[in-house]
């Protein structure tokens, strides 16, 4: 039986997974002890139950991935994409299973298939309407008052916001919530931000938010660190400065590295797969972009095989192409190990999913051949800057327009907050992108809305 330290006291494996299953509204005199090992995985079920039932996660079937919801019913969405990396996530934990069978300490800490799936499918819960750039123009508004950033949301969602408890939101246990927690550092404790260049209305790059928490989840961040020792929760939230730019947090827990080389290869993988279909990707840029860097890695599927993904990824058929993006996955998969961060005294912190070198350059290669081909091309960036004008106008006019606009839930929030442009960005970030479109039609085209649609 291992032991650990939890705070000052040192505890063994079965205490620290009672720690891990505690929830928040459990905070005072909770002790865990209800539960036994058999029982264990049944707390993240209910993570994943309370995660896959809520608002925010439905809502995901609504918001953007890549391609703007509306050009076709067959590419991914915000949810699909959650899906995606829930199954790749637990497939990891698999093949990290199999491969430290003999490893008592590593197979102890491996999260169950319910842990990480729960992980995975809530890890865009906070995301906005409009993507990356719902994200840019929430933080336009929010950088002086908090920041607003989608990892930030999704723990305040599941910490406040979701309907699973009056104050504590989704009550999710504290192991799933350190999980989902990507960035263990405060908005206030990393932005840099140059505002000089906030010049004009239409440019808001400037706005680009910090990876982070933000300064209203302090007491969120501080509960789900309380566990560990004073040394291992300062090294935590260890940041690097960066000239000239946004401060970085370091760290990361286990579970939250695996999550993220999940994520990492849905994106480099599944939505190159989307761009293939769309017919955004042509051969000569594959070749030239992709094939001209695999050629120096012998090693790499892309370069032994080079015919068979060129014929398949190419064919126009959606069967070969699904053929070769599975392998593709599966290779970068197996190629995971565990490594460790020696700095921590607690396995959850000190232990990383980590991707060998030559599977992790491939899979750099395709997520900036995706980034630079296909999120920057023109006609995706104008979709991304309309809907970031649209988010701004909607919530100056909200803001200035409570009385009149504003639901009477969000109304009531808004007059008992001490915060009350962050109850006006919780609705704004709540909102599909056609729920957005819609209410921005209704206020702004005259010709649309009557009091009989709904949005």
């Amino acid at each position: 039986m291992f032991s650990w330290q939890y705070g000052a006291m040192e505890i063994n494996q079965e205490q620290w997974n009672s720690v891990c299953m505690d929830r928040r509204r459990y905070a005072a005199g909770y002790t865990g002890n209800s539960f036994n090992s058999d029982a264990a995985d049944s707390e993240y079920q209910r993570d994943r139950a309370r995660i896959i039932h809520s608002a925010s996660f439905r809502r995901l079937q609504s918001k953007t991935q890549i391609f703007s919801i509306g050009d076709s019913d067959f590419y991914r969405t915000r949810l699909t994409h959650s899906l995606e990396v829930a199954q790749i996530g637990s497939g990891i934990c698999e093949q990290l299973r199999q491969r430290y069978l003999d490893n008592a300490e590593y197979s102890a800490w491996i999260p169950s298939l319910s842990l990480i799936e729960a992980v995975c499918l809530g890890h865009d819960l906070g995301h906005p309407p409009f993507g990356h750039g719902g994200e840019v123009a929430l933080n336009t508004v929010m950088h002086a008052h908090g920041g607003f950033e989608g990892n930030g949301q999704t723990m305040r969602i599941i910490g406040r916001l979701g309907e699973y408890s009056p104050e504590h939101g989704l009550d999710l246990t504290r192991r799933t919530m350190l999980g989902l927690l990507k960035y263990p550092v405060l908005h206030r404790e990393v932005a840099h931000y140059e505002l000089e260049a906030a010049g004009t209305s239409s440019n808001i790059d400037y706005a680009r938010p910090p990876k982070c928490l933000h300064d209203d989840e302090a007491e969120i961040l501080d509960w789900v660190l309380e566990p560990f020792t004073a040394e291992d929760r300062s090294r935590f939230r260890t940041v690097k400065a960066v000239t000239g730019r946004h401060s970085k947090a370091l760290f990361k827990g286990f579970d939250t590295s695996i999550m993220e080389l999940a994520d990492d290869i849905a994106y480099g993988v599944h939505d190159l797969e989307d761009a293939l279909a769309l017919e955004l990707i042509t051969e000569r840029q594959w070749k030239s972009l992709v094939m001209a860097q695999v050629e120096a890695m012998p090693d790499s599927p892309l370069c032994r095989e080079a015919d068979f993904y060129h014929n398949k990824l190419f064919s126009g058929s959606d069967r070969d192409r699904k053929h070769a993006i599975s392998k593709l996955v599966h290779y970068l998969v197996s190629n995971i190990r565990i490594s460790e961060q020696p700095e921590f005294a607690a396995p959850l912190l000190r232990l990383q999913a980590e991707m060998q070198h030559e599977a992790r350059q491939l899979l750099d290669i395709l997520k900036k051949f995706v980034l630079e081909e296909v999120i920057r091309r023109p006609q995706v960036q104008a979709l991304e800057f309309k809907g970031q004008q649209m988010v701004v106008r909607l919530f100056a006019t909200l803001r200035e327009n409570p009385q009149r606009l504003l639901p009477s839930a969000y109304l009531n929030q808004l007059h008992a907050s001490p915060q009350p442009q962050r109850v006006i960005c919780d609705y704004l970030a709540s909102m599909t992108d056609v729920y957005a479109t819609r209410l921005y039609h209704r206020l702004f085209s005259p010709d649309i809305g009557s009091v009989f649609d709904r949005l």
